[in-house]
């Protein structure tokens, strides 16, 4: 298992557009990704999950992936929640 504590930086937090891209992104890989804030943790692959945990900027989250491209999930999905989605 991988594991990745990331701050988020855009100005929107991980909602709507921003989580729409981050799970088109998750299920590009064929890991198992969890995404952790707080005590709740949620499939990174599912938007409905995403959306509950109400992340927001400079909120940290935990990104963890287990599977054949758990390092590759980790780091492509740690990059685009870094680069801020552009923001």
């Amino acid at each position: 298992m991988t594991t990745k504590s990331i701050t988020i930086k855009n100005t929107v937090g991980l909602h709507a557009r921003p989580a729409t891209f981050f799970i088109q992104k998750a299920n590009s890989f064929k890991s198992t990704i969890l995404i952790e804030k707080g005590n709740r943790r949620a499939n990174a692959k599912s938007l409905l999950g995403v959306l509950s945990l109400g992340i927001e900027k400079d909120n940290t989250i935990v990104l963890q992936a287990e599977g054949v491209d758990e390092v590759e999930a980790i780091e492509g999905l740690s990059q685009l929640l870094i680069d801020g989605f552009n923001d």
